[in-house]
C-alpha cells in the first residue's frame, strides 16, 4: 500500500480524528500541525505566520483583495514580490510535495487534494457532517461555548473555503475533486476510517 491519503473536512465534522486514526490503523505518518512545523522550519517563516495567514480568509471578496498585496503591511519579505500569503501558501506547497515523495501519508487540510490532483497514488476523502452533529461535537470536544457553536462552525467553514477556493480556482467541499465523500454523523468517526481503508485496500486490488 503506498497511498497518500488528504482530508479536508467541515469544521466538527470529526475529519482530524478520522484522520488521525486512519493513520494509526495503516502505520503511517499523519500531517495537520505537523505540516506546518515543517514548513515553518524549512521556510525560514514562523509558526505563527501560517497560523496567521490561516485565519484571516473569513470574507471571500476582502480575503482576495488583501491577497493582491502584501497583507502584513507590505513589507519587504525578501526573495519575492508575492505576497506573504503566496509564499507561505507555496511554503506548504512545497512540502505536502516532499511528504508525498516519501512516502504514504496522511494529510489533512492545506489545499493537499488540489496540490496533490496528478499525483497516481493520492486518494482525496472530505468529510461533513449535519450541523447539530457538528455543534454537539464543538461544545463536547472543543468546550465552545452553545451559545457561539453554529457562529463559530459556519465562520471556521467559510474561512477553509475562502481559503481553498483562492488559492485552487476550484470549489471546496465539490464532490468532483473528491475520491470518497463520507458523511461523519451517518456512518460513525469509526466506521468512517474503516471505510476509509477498505476502498484503499480495494483500489489498490482494481
Amino acid at each position: 500500500m503506498s497511498k497518500i491519503i488528504t482530508i479536508s473536512r467541515q469544521f466538527g465534522s470529526g475529519g482530524r480524528e478520522i484522520g488521525e486514526k486512519l493513520a494509526k490503523k495503516l502505520g503511517i505518518p499523519f500531517y495537520d500541525k505537523e505540516l506546518i512545523t515543517r514548513a515553518a522550519k524549512e521556510s525560514g517563516f514562523s509558526e505563527k505566520v501560517f497560523e496567521n495567514v490561516e485565519k484571516k480568509s473569513v470574507n471571500s471578496l476582502l480575503y482576495s483583495i488583501a491577497m493582491g498585496m502584501n497583507a502584513y503591511g507590505n513589507q519587504d519579505i525578501g526573495f519575492t514580490h508575492l505576497s506573504l500569503d503566496d509564499q507561505v501558501y507555496l511554503a506548504q506547497t512545497n512540502v505536502i510535495r516532499k511528504i508525498a515523495s516519501e512516502g504514504p501519508s496522511v494529510i489533512v487540510g492545506r489545499c493537499a487534494d488540489y496540490i496533490l490532483r496528478d499525483h497516481s497514488d493520492a486518494v482525496h476523502v472530505f468529510i461533513w457532517a449535519d450541523l447539530a452533529f457538528r455543534k454537539e461535537r464543538v461544545i463536547n470536544i472543543y468546550k465552545m461555548p452553545e451559545e457561539k457553536a453554529e457562529e463559530n462552525i459556519l465562520k471556521y467553514d467559510k474561512r477553509r473555503a475562502n481559503y481553498y477556493n483562492y488559492h485552487t480556482g476550484e470549489k471546496w467541499g465539490k464532490a468532483e475533486n473528491y475520491h470518497l465523500s463520507i458523511r461523519s454523523d451517518y456512518v460513525g468517526i469509526d466506521n468512517s476510517v474503516e471505510l476509509i481503508a477498505d476502498y484503499i485496500n480495494r483500489k489498490g486490488k482494481a
